[in-house]
């Protein structure tokens, strides 16, 4: 596990490679400061208009391979680009410099444009779910060029389920076996666009965010702002509503029958519900990266459990 003074450190490399990427672009950054540090170190760029983001805790499968963080980032700006572009309500790619993830210093970093956010201490859940509905609309214009088929689940789940095996203090044993057991049964369909849709021939696929929707928001004095499109695929509607509760999905469903969109499915989101909590229960795997990840997973985890032992 890595210790406050590891964490502190990290960080501040995050800042000074934020920093020099943007000046070797051509921003001006006198002052840099950190907006937000978890599995990212986000970073204005002030007093330019440009925050970076400079992820720092990664699964397994994306540090060992470099391009793949680079093609999903490229995807990433490419999603968001195109929905700014095309006037909808999304944190957009700086307009100061290309749209291209920046490696510098061994991270890969993209850079977006500033947004001024304001406090949201109780965030409205069914007028964020019904905004994911007008965001699927969206996103059903747009070609699905350079994206993956739900490849949150397949880069996330099985090489950290591996990796739990080395760490029983952070995942026991009979825990690890059950994870394993559960994406063998859900793999198939999940791994597979041809096999997902044989399965479920309704659900049409389409590109999705790919990280609940509905908490990736940015509030500001003008409106709410879609953001962080990290983990943008193709996929089924009901990925981005996985456990969102039964308020939020009659929510989605009345916005999404209001713009002709269809009702989310029982059997698809039952399916997506059991890869979202698995793919939480995955993410103890990054704990050695992100030791706070031990205590706010554990309500999750046990969340898992109990469905697992019904």
């Amino acid at each position: 596990m890595l210790g406050p003074d590891d964490l502190a450190a990290r960080t501040a490399r995050a800042v000074t490679a934020a920093t020099a990427a943007g000046r070797g672009l051509g921003l001006r950054v006198d002052e840099p400061r950190v907006l937000y540090d978890v599995f990212s170190v986000i970073v204005h760029l002030a007093p330019s208009p440009v925050v970076v983001r400079v992820p720092t805790v990664l699964p397994g499968s994306v540090r060992s391979s470099p391009e793949r963080q680079i093609a999903q980032q490229r995807a990433e700006l490419a999603v968001a680009g195109w929905l700014a572009d095309h006037g909808h309500p999304v944190v957009p790619p700086s307009p100061l410099v290309p749209r291209e993830p920046v490696v510098r210093e061994g991270f890969s970093m993209t850079m977006w444009q500033y947004v001024d956010a304001v406090n949201d201490t109780e965030p409205d859940w069914s007028r964020r779910c019904a905004s994911t509905a007008r965001l699927h609309a969206a996103l059903r214009d747009y070609d699905g060029d350079g994206l993956g088929f739900l490849t949150q689940f397949e880069t996330y789940i099985p090489g950290a389920l591996r990796e739990l095996e080395r760490h029983p203090d952070l995942l026991g044993a009979a825990d690890v076996d059950r994870a394993q057991r559960e994406w063998a049964d859900i793999a198939p369909v999940l791994t597979s666009r041809a096999a997902f849709e044989a399965a479920f021939p309704a659900a049409d696929i389409q590109p999705i965010h790919g990280d609940a929707p509905f908490h990736n928001v940015i509030v500001t004095a003008a409106g709410e702002y879609w953001s962080d499109f990290e983990l943008v695929t193709l996929g089924a509607v009901e990925s981005d509503l996985a456990l969102v509760g039964p308020e939020g999905r009659a929510a989605y469903d009345a916005a999404a029958a209001d713009i002709g969109g269809r009702p989310l499915d029982d059997g698809v989101l039952a399916v997506m519900e059991s890869a979202a909590l698995l793919a939480s229960v995955a993410c103890l795997a990054m704990a050695p990266q992100l030791p706070m990840l031990v205590d706010a997973l554990a309500p999750t985890v046990e969340q898992w459990r109990s469905r697992a032992a019904r």
